[in-house]
């Protein structure tokens, strides 16, 4: 796996270093090195060089600098050109969302170079205006795509497309469908083609439809449909080569279109928040006894559950964190 190197003036680097495993979770051969005002240059180059020593993995480092032409970029640019290995990559202009993608990239890619080649473009994608009339128009919001409708509708009813079946690559249960977790790593692992979330309330709701849809990673059209769409859609055979991300804002939806033919085989329930008569059973997922009997429901239906937020966590237990909440619920109605 390629190791990361964050460079900064001040603490910037620990900052994003810290927001990134809020979205994407722990990091292993990432580290952070900060310029503070009582270090030198070679002080600096030091901790690069211990920062690098640190790594399992030293043939493969890229390097994340906040600024070209200052410190960081000067040191670094030295060790790439009296120490680095062939692999060894420095790209300035550190942003989170390129710190992002360079984390999914980790999956899969073996270089640092054909890593920083995607966050390049990554990087610039995610300066964004908003109002976005302000945008300059070369940079217009990779969003406006994929506020357009599912494109079925073009192609006449009863065609066959690809095996005339749509592949749900991913399914969740999360209270905040569409955020930066599910944007971002999630993406990364499941590589669907489109993000479809399932819910009648949102559907309705035209500010938070809009705002889902906004909110679409590059490349990924995203659309909000009421559970019955959902239903139609996974009987449609026009779906035939779409590999789908579903969101479900409860497990009453997820049920409502397992039961209607949506063909979910695996369920990740990433968050279901507390409200009045929940149990907080982990740190992530609350529940009352509604909650309860519907995912037995769906596990009686052959469905497996994965109980994690995000791919990097070890998923949990699903008898568990079931156990775990009757319990719970059991003490909240004796002591009612």
């Amino acid at each position: 796996m390629v190791s990361i190197v964050l460079a900064s003036h001040g603490k910037f680097a620990e900052g994003i270093m810290e927001s990134g495993q809020m979205i994407f979770g722990p990091q292993k051969d990432v580290a952070a090195v900060t310029l503070t005002p009582d270090m030198g240059p070679d002080d600096l180059k030091a901790k690069l060089k211990d920062a690098v020593a640190s790594f399992d993995e030293q043939e493969h480092v890229l390097f994340f600098v906040d600024l070209w032409g200052a410190t960081p970029f000067n040191q670094v640019n030295g060790l790439l050109a009296s120490e680095g290995h062939e692999d060894w990559v420095m790209v300035t202009g550190l942003n989170l969302p390129m710190l992002i993608q360079a984390y999914g990239d980790r999956m899969s890619e073996e270089t640092a170079a054909a890593i920083a080649k995607d966050v390049f473009t990554e990087a610039k994608n995610g300066i964004r205006i908003k109002p976005e009339e302000l945008e300059p128009k070369e940079a217009a919001p990779a969003a406006a795509a994929a506020a357009t409708a599912v494109p079925a509708g073009a192609i006449p009813e009863g065609t066959v497309i690809g095996d005339g079946h749509i592949k749900i690559v991913f399914a969740r249960v999360d209270t905040r469908l569409l955020h930066g977790q599910v944007a971002t790593t999630w993406t990364k692992a499941a590589n669907p083609d489109r993000i479809i979330v399932c819910s009648d309330g949102v559907a309705s709701d035209q500010l938070r439809k809009t705002m889902i849809i906004q909110a679409a990673p590059p490349g990924i059209h995203v659309h909000v449909v009421p559970i019955k769409k959902i239903c139609e859609i996974a009987k449609d055979p026009r779906f035939g080569n779409t590999h789908a991300m579903l969101l479900f804002e409860t497990p009453q939806d997820a049920l409502r279109a397992i039961e209607g033919g949506v063909p979910v085989k695996k369920l990740n329930l990433g968050s279901m928040a507390h409200s009045v008569g929940k149990v907080v059973v982990t740190n992530a997922l609350a529940m009352d006894q509604d909650d309860v009997d519907t995912l037995e429901k769906i596990k009686s239906k052959g469905v497996e559950f994965d109980i994690r937020k995000v791919p990097a966590d070890k998923a949990e237990s699903y008898d568990a964190v079931i156990k775990k909440a009757k319990d719970e619920l059991a003490v909240q109605a004796a002591n009612k």
